[in-house]
């Protein structure tokens, strides 16, 4: 994937926009399909090499080195409490990159595709703890194919301060 040179700035908790972008890459974690704004979207590599780092919180793998630069990488299922399933072949990490240089990556089980989204396809998280119990959902996209959960990055990254 092509470097994205058109950051934006990075969502803070207090964010009123439901999205940033109008280009979200899909991806899925088990049968659910998730989606991540492009704009923060650096690089999508096959699972590699990842260094444990100890005494870490457990849904941090470790870190991996891109071009020279170490990046830590987190498990997504780790993170949403899914179980973890063993790595195959289609297991991608996907590098995020935020405003101040900052990168992560994240674990997916499948990257799926680029899809261009409409505002009137996007609606906000139901306000029920119950349907919204997931803190990380930052909307929902609604499309013909399905819903996409779109992930707020800042929160997956930044939730306890552990990682950026």
């Amino acid at each position: 994937m092509e470097e994205n040179n058109n950051m934006t700035a990075l969502p803070s908790e207090e964010s009123t926009d439901i999205i940033d972008s109008n280009e979200v890459l899909s991806f899925s974690i088990g049968d659910t399909i998730y989606g991540i704004e492009v704009i923060y979207v650096k690089d999508i590599i096959t699972i590699e090499q990842i260094t444990v780092v100890p005494k870490i919180p457990d849904h941090i793998k470790g870190v991996i080195n891109i071009r020279g630069r170490v990046v830590p990488v987190i498990s997504v299922r780790k993170r949403f409490g899914i179980e973890e399933i063993p790595y195959d072949d289609r297991t991608c990490i996907i590098v995020l990159e935020f405003e101040d240089g900052n990168q992560v990556g994240i674990i997916v089980d499948r990257v799926q595709e680029v899809i261009s989204v409409k505002p009137s396809d996007i609606s906000n998280t139901p306000d029920s703890k119950n349907v919204n119990a997931n803190r990380y959902i930052k909307s929902l996209i609604n499309l013909e194919s399905g819903i996409r959960l779109l992930i707020d990055c800042y929160k997956l990254i930044n939730d306890d301060g552990s990682v950026v």
